[in-house]
């Protein structure tokens, strides 16, 4: 999915734009995307800041339930996330890959693994995605 395919997807930049998120596939409980770790997306010792790996976490987990319920004139808003790092990352990508755990009429939870060029786990987190009715003027 292209930066443009994010911005279509709300109609407006977001935060994912901002730091160079790039969601790579989406399938139906599963999606991938990638972030590059530099100066946008760094904390002060040039390390990846956890926050962003958390935006990573929680854009794939979001756009995925976003793509399972909208036909539907559902949306999908996180309303809990949490993330447990254990690996620091100073440079290149790092890869998420979230994939649904459960799939409920009114709530989604999904598991986010973010890992390092050379496939080292750097984030584990958890994020649950409650099903609201499409607001108006989306």
């Amino acid at each position: 999915m292209e930066s443009n395919e994010m911005d279509d997807l709300l109609g407006v930049p977001t935060i994912a734009n901002a730091i160079g998120l790039e969601v790579l596939s989406v399938e139906s409980g599963c999606v991938k995307g990638r972030l590059p770790v530099d100066h946008r997306t760094h904390q002060p010792y040039g390390l990846l800041h956890g926050g962003a790996s958390v935006v990573l976490a929680e854009t794939l987990g979001s756009v995925g339930s976003h793509f399972l319920v909208s036909d539907q004139g559902k949306a999908a808003v996180g309303v809990e996330v949490n993330a447990n790092h254990v690996r620091s990352v100073r440079s290149g990508w790092v890869y998420g890959e979230a994939k649904i755990v459960h799939r409920g009429g009114k709530m989604h939870v999904w598991t986010i693994e973010i890992k390092d060029e050379a496939d080292r786990l750097v984030c584990t987190s958890r994020l649950t995605v409650m099903i609201i009715t499409q607001p108006s003027g989306n």
